[in-house]
This record gives structure tokens, sequence and C-alpha cells, in this order.
């Protein structure tokens, strides 16, 4: 769904691009709340799993594909805000170096594809974790229906945004039809891979996962032949022994480079749900052309690089490399920023203790 140049006007691009903007800034301030020492490198790990998923376009009907928005998938994983920073940073890549997504429309896709997928799949799935029990197979089941629900509406929301800013005259009901038709089965797809790939991580670490937080069971001890909640002390190796994080990094890694370097090569061809619906309604009839089309690694192949397998695959290991050392640098600021300001109010108010 990544929209290029030309499909939404100059006036309603900026207001898109001053919503994206300020949605970041508020993420960057409410991410320091989510980060800590375990979860900053594994956000940076969830924007590059994004960037090597959205490579591998799947067949939802006769001529048209679908890809991961991973909105609901970085929400869950890290929370909300750090899920808006990690779909803008797999965005910026995207634009930048790919020519993937227009860059007068970063705004607009941000906007679409990061904002309003996190909104609305976290808050489904905060509301169905009050309903169901708590249990990590409800984790699961609300990731799956969070995420499915989270297409169509971000399919929506480009539809309000076309509606009010497009460049060409068609009629949006049948916009709107389309493209949440298509993108609801796209969004079977999106669920499918979240409540995966959720499932796969709090099985082995649920304590990574931000939207299972709080459903780990206590520790018990059996004591006369009862069951009774563990002392502080005694729970305390075994939590211990949850804290490094590397096994999960580095399995996931190697899991985003084979996707993206190898898998990727089988992805589906055809156009995507919004290239499709563009197509047959004329969306794209004033579209224009990237400003990174002449870079060397545009459309996802390396310049120069004649075999189509080994470009592709060159492609998208580089991409997974960008990806994850930018999502995990920005990430650690983030994280560095917190302890900054928890070390001054720590400070603050023992400076005023003091004086009192």
């Amino acid at each position: 769904m990544h929209v290029p140049d030309g499909f939404i006007n100059a006036p309603v691009s900026v207001a898109a691009g001053v919503v994206a903007a300020s949605a970041v800034a508020v993420s960057l301030r409410g991410a320091r709340r989510e980060l800590d020492e375990r979860t900053a490198p594994l956000a940076g790990l969830v924007a590059a799993f994004i960037f090597a998923v959205q490579m591998l376009n799947f067949p939802v009907a006769a001529g048209t594909s679908g890809h991961l928005l991973g909105g609901a998938l970085a929400a869950i994983l890290v929370g909300p805000y750090t899920g808006v920073l990690c779909v803008s940073v797999v965005l910026l890549m995207q634009g930048i170096l790919f020519a993937d997504g227009g860059l007068t429309a970063l705004g607009v896709n941000v906007t679409v594809m990061g904002v309003v997928t996190v909104v609305v799949a976290y808050a489904i799935f905060r509301g169905l974790l009050g309903l169901l029990p708590p249990t990590r197979r409800s984790v699961t089941a609300a990731a799956f229906t969070g995420a499915l629900l989270s297409v169509p509406a971000a399919a929506a929301a480009f539809t309000l945004v076309y509606a009010v800013g497009g460049t060409t005259d068609v009629p949006i009901g049948k916009v709107f039809t389309a493209m949440v038709g298509v993108h609801v089965l796209i969004g079977i797809g999106e669920a499918a891979i979240t409540a995966a790939t959720v499932g796969a991580v709090i099985a082995v670490r649920p304590d990574l996962v931000h939207g299972a937080r709080g459903l780990a069971s206590p520790l018990k001890l059996r004591v006369g032949g009862e069951l009774v909640d563990a002392p502080a002390a005694a729970a305390a190796p075994a939590a211990a022994g949850a804290g490094s994080t590397k096994k999960v990094w580095v399995t996931g890694l190697v899991t985003a480079l084979v996707l993206a370097g190898f898998v990727s090569f089988y992805a589906s061809a055809n156009p995507d749900g919004l290239e499709k619906v563009a197509a047959d309604k004329g969306i794209d009839a004033k579209v224009e052309e990237h400003a990174a089309a002449n870079s060397p690694l545009a459309d996802y192949g390396v310049k120069d690089v004649d075999d189509a397998r080994l470009s592709g695959g060159l492609a998208g290991v580089i991409g997974v490399g960008v990806t994850v050392v930018a999502g995990t640098g920005i990430f650690w600021a983030v994280r560095r920023r917190r302890t900054e300001d928890l070390t001054a109010t720590s400070t603050s108010t023992a400076t005023s203790a003091s004086a009192g």
C-alpha cells in the first residue's frame, strides 16, 4: 500500500506530513516509557523483520497480491509508540534507498501504514484482552484480530485522504469498495503472519512481548502437597534466566536475512492491492517518477547485477542490514534519553529533599 508521488496533491501531502511528523514526535516521547535495555535492540530487529516480510508479496486474488503492513506486529511486540517508529523507519528506508513509496507521499504513507494500523490494531488488541482470559492464547487471538482489521482500516484511511486530495477525478465510492474489499483479503495474510510471529516469540520469551506483559504466571512451589506462590527470592533466579535477548536477536536477524535474501525471490510478482485498484480505477493517471528512481537499489535490485535472483537477494540483505542499524541506533538514542531524564529527575528530587 505504498502511495507513490503524484497520487495526492501538494497541500494534502503537506498536511499529511504534518500529521505524520506530529505522530512521530509524540511517539518519540512515548517510546521512552516502552524501551529498556532488552527491548531497545529488539525494536530495531522488529523494524528489520517488517522490512524483510514486506518483500514477500502473497497472492490474494486474481492478478493481485498483498504484503505485511506491520503496524499491528510492531505495536504488540514492542509497544504502540515504538511501533509507529518501527514502521516509520521502514518506510523511510524504502523510500530513500529502494524508490518504494513516494518521497512527497512519505507523510501519507506514515499516517496510513504506520499511525492508522498501529492505533486500530492496538486498540482492538487491548479491548479483546480485557474480555478474554489472561492467557497466551488470548494474546495470539487478539493479535490476529487486531492485525486483520487494521489493514482495511488503513485502506479506508487512504480512500479518505484521496477523497480530499486525489489528483484524478474518480468515483470515491468505487475506490472505497475496491480498496477495502481487496485489503480485507490482505488482512487475512497480515493476521496470520502477525499471530504466528507473536505466538513464536511468546513461546520462547513471553517477557519480551509488550502486549503480553502482566500475563506471566507466578512461580509455584509445592509445600505440604499444595502449590503456593514462591517468595520473591526464590522467583528471582528464574526471572534472571530470561534476561538475555541475544538468542532471540540473532535468530530474528537470521530469519529476516533469509526471508529478504532468499525467500523474497519466490514472492508474487502481481501488483499489490493499491497498485491494482489504482490501475483499474484510474487513480494512477498522474503518477510521477520517483525522486530516487536512479538509486543503485531502486525496485529492490542491485544496479549492474544482471542475475535477478542475486540482485534481489543482495538488495534484501542490504535493506535488512541498513534498517536494523538505523532502527537500533534510533531506539538506543531514545532509551538513552529516558535514562538521562530519570537521572535528572532523581537528582532534582534528591536535591529538594536535602534542601528540605
